[in-house]
């Protein structure tokens, strides 16, 4: 059959195309897989999820070639050429946009892919300054690839119009169950999806066994669903009562919106400062187990106060981070609450906590906090005043991502001697931007690493150490430093990688508090981000009501546990025990030695507390329990 011969060479056209790109892949990432076992059946299970891409790619040209009259046979010809060339360009565009994204994320590309294409600006400026080779690959082939389809490929459907209409019609039948099936990919209950591209115990492999335009749309369509039932029983089920009660378990606590009394009592708390830090990993902080060199700031001014040495972040994204360091909360499936519709008014922050008390709230950006949505959530949540880039006079420094640190802190610092000059109780956070690519920062404030680009991320690193230590320097030359709370976190590691399900030592974040009084100490049982936000508020001297998912680390019932995200699967920690689940794919679990995870037989009721915690968060999300 005519009509069916054509499909199925641009089937294989494209077929090719995605094997090249998952070759490179396997290539490149051959040292983290070469290991494992049944290693070359990714091209296999590969074969099927490339499959299920194409069937669908091929949809429209089954629908215009069986239905479309004779008569216009001429425009159908002219459609479907134009709609190959379209389509088989994206395919290599998204082919070779791949590469770069698998080597920062390790994951194929997903719903970030899109999502920062709201931001054009941010984006496009990273790209220029930090893909270029990337970039014109991508220009390169596509245009060769247009050049050489319009004038060498001379392919033309008339052939198939020679067919009577009738025919055409029919043969839609067998063709169309044909591309069903291959699209379900299934004859089970339910069609194939990327977690049947799990064929491994190592996540690389599994990574590169996926196919990237799937993994995009398959994570598009989930995120929009994910606070769904249907959607939501991808982990599993369990009954809301029971999954909030084991919560309530696993956190220590009797309800969510409790009365959490102060370790600190003070007639005149303190006021409340956090500098949160972009992408620094425990790896580059000699203070907790990181390289030395990197950050001496971090390592002296740590000596201070409270180190906290075995701190885990929520997830791998800033509005995770900000989320957790805000709001005290852990990630909730799907998009983070500072993106998403429900959490954009009378969601729980520090700021409509400590409001009745009579403090002025900011936040303190150096970029435009349009990103990320983060201007209409601070301001939709309790925050007086929001200070970005448009409102730096001067800066001294503006990179791809805002102004300098540097210029940031001083902003920080005149803002703080103003409130306190005039009787005014504030909390503040502060979000730095140089450690991002392209790593811009100013010549001449550290000395460079050696042996190190000069945009690198240790050097970037080491530049937001030289800020965070001249503002504090700032902070000590003036009154308020005294009565003021100073937080030093991160929002995520630098880059969460690994071969593991979820790489959980790249989850370790380094993070202190210093002040006025504070007891220099070392804390090094397991803290979250939600911790450091109830530690910091005990610090201030008030009893407070709120649903923080952390504790004080001066709580009696302070437990050593972490709740991580990675993508869409999740990790339980509780001491060393792990319990990883994911959509769609089996509950597992671990035990954490060395910084790796090492699986053991199932704990059923320790994987069903994993579970229990993502429909809790799910549910509080969606009843606005979280208030």
């Amino acid at each position: 059959m005519l009509l069916l011969k054509k499909l199925v060479s641009y089937y294989i056209l494209i077929g090719i195309v995605l094997l090249f790109g998952r070759v490179v892949l396997f290539l490149s990432n051959f040292d983290e897989i070469s290991s494992t076992n049944n290693l070359y059946l990714t091209f296999i299970y590969g074969l099927r999820m490339d499959t299920i891409t194409i069937c669908v790619l091929l949809l429209i040209p089954t629908v215009v070639l069986c239905f479309t009259p004779k008569i216009m046979a001429s425009f159908a010809n002219k459609f479907l050429k134009f709609y190959f060339l379209i389509i088989i360009s994206l395919v290599i565009y998204i082919e070779i946009a791949t590469i770069p994204f698998f080597a920062q994320y390790n994951v194929r590309p997903n719903y970030l892919f899109v999502e920062y294409l709201e931001y054009p600006k941010e984006v496009f400026s990273m790209i220029f300054a930090d893909y270029k080779i990337e970039l014109i690959s991508a220009f390169v082939s596509i245009c060769g690839f247009i050049y050489c389809y319009i004038k060498y490929y001379q392919d033309s459907f008339f052939s198939v119009f020679e067919f009577s209409y009738l025919k055409r019609v029919l043969v839609f039948i067998p063709i169309s169950l044909i591309l069903f099936i291959g699209i379900r990919s299934s004859f089970g209950h339910r069609p194939a999806n990327n977690s049947d591209a799990m064929y491994s115990s190592n996540r690389i492999l599994n990574e590169i066994t996926k196919n990237s335009i799937y993994s995009i749309l398959y994570a598009v369509y989930s995120n929009n669903k994910y606070s769904s039932n249907s959607q939501m029983k991808m982990y599993g089920d369990m009954d809301t009562d029971e999954a909030l009660k084991r919560f309530k378990t696993i956190l220590g606590i009797d309800s969510l919106n409790r009365i959490e009394k102060t370790h600190f009592k003070n007639e005149n708390p303190k006021n409340l400062v956090i500098f949160l830090q972009e992408s620094i990993g425990y790896q580059f902080v000699e203070v907790v187990g990181g390289e030395k060199g990197i950050t001496p700031n971090i390592n002296a001014l740590s000596k201070e106060g409270i180190l906290f040495k075995n701190l885990y972040a929520n997830g791998t994204r800033s509005v995770r981070g900000i989320a957790g360091i805000t709001s005290g909360n852990f990630s909730i499936p799907g998009k983070g609450v500072v993106k998403r519709n429900k959490s954009q008014h009378d969601y729980f922050t520090f700021s409509s906590l400590l409001k009745p008390y009579g403090y002025e709230t900011s936040f303190i950006y150096g970029g435009e906090s349009r990103f990320d949505n983060m201007r209409g959530w601070f301001l939709g949540n309790g925050f007086d005043k929001i200070i970005d880039q448009p409102k730096f006079k001067n800066p001294t420094y503006v990179g791809t991502w805002g102004v300098s640190d540097e210029d940031l802190i001083i902003r920080a610092n005149e803002e703080f001697k103003r409130l306190h000059k005039e009787n005014q109780k504030f909390a503040s956070i502060m979000f730095s931007t140089s450690n991002h690519a392209p790593f811009d920062f100013p010549d001449g404030k550290i000395e460079l690493i050696e042996g190190v680009e000069k945009k690198s991320v240790k050097n970037a690193i080491k530049y937001a150490d030289f800020s965070i230590g001249k503002f504090i320097e700032l902070a000590k030359k003036e009154e308020y430093y005294k009565n003021t709370i100073f937080v030093i976190v991160a929002d995520h590691n630098v880059r969460v990688y690994g071969d593991e399900a979820v790489p959980v030592n790249m989850f370790q974040i380094p993070g202190f508090i210093l002040g006025n009084g504070i007891e220099p100490m070392i804390y090094d049982k397991i803290t979250t981000q939600p911790d450091v936000l109830a530690t910091a508020l005990d610090l201030m001297g008030l009893d407070l009501t709120y649903p923080i998912m952390g504790k004080s680390i001066f709580h009696n019932k302070k437990k050593n546990i972490s709740l991580m995200q990675f993508h869409d699967t999740y990790a339980l920690r509780v001491e060393d025990t792990i319990a990883v689940i994911g959509s769609g794919v089996e509950a597992k679990t671990y035990k954490y030695k060395n910084k790796k995870l090492i699986e053991v037989e199932h704990n059923i009721e320790f994987e069903k507390n994993a579970l229990a915690c993502v429909i809790a968060l799910n549910h509080i999300y969606n009843k606005k329990l979280y208030k």
